[in-house]
């Protein structure tokens, strides 16, 4: 009796492959349990997601569950988020603008690096919903939300790889 409710179009097209029946988010009157992996997993289950593309419904499944827990390997648990770049959906339009003023955003929160715009085979990637993904390579990131509070600030972030206060556990993956 399990139904899914994918978080990407990629996610979407696996589960159709395995026959597992699928439902909009729309059409689910409650998620149950979501399981995801996670690019980071850092203290008090903070999450760095993204590295697939797919930033903007995932949140969106994982705020419409009643538990969310996440799957990884050993070497994804980190002492402090930000070794793997921090993903940032922008919308195309204007992009370049929305790249410098998400630079303020970071600067307001210490991270003086730039983000750089994500390239495939020389082309732009675009998420599921057509938009535009930045990473940042912040090195380290001390203060998670109120770095999540200026991304969601910027006119043109669409969404970001920061996912806090979500997860209620984490299975993690050892020898």
């Amino acid at each position: 009796d399990v139904r899914g409710v994918p978080t990407s179009e990629a996610t979407a097209a696996l589960a159709r492959s395995l026959g597992i029946p699928l439902l909009t988010l729309d059409e689910a009157k409650g998620i149950d349990l979501t399981v995801d992996g996670a690019d980071e997993i850092g203290p008090g289950l903070s999450l760095i997601k993204g590295g697939g593309a797919a930033l903007l419904r995932a949140p969106l499944v994982w705020e419409a569950s009643k538990r969310c827990v996440v799957i990884a390997d050993a070497a994804k648990v980190v002492p402090t988020l930000g070794k793997f770049p921090l993903p940032i959906e922008v919308v195309a339009f204007g992009h370049p603008h929305t790249q410098a003023r998400i630079c303020d955003a970071l600067s307001l929160c210490d991270i003086g690096i730039a983000p750089r715009l994500r390239v495939k085979d020389g082309e732009p990637v675009r998420t599921d919903g057509g938009n535009l993904i930045y990473d940042v390579a912040c090195g380290a990131i001390p203060e998670p939300s109120m770095l999540a509070d200026a991304l969601k600030a910027v006119t043109g972030v669409v969404d970001h790889g920061l996912f806090l206060d979500l997860a209620d556990e984490a299975l993690v993956g050892t020898d």
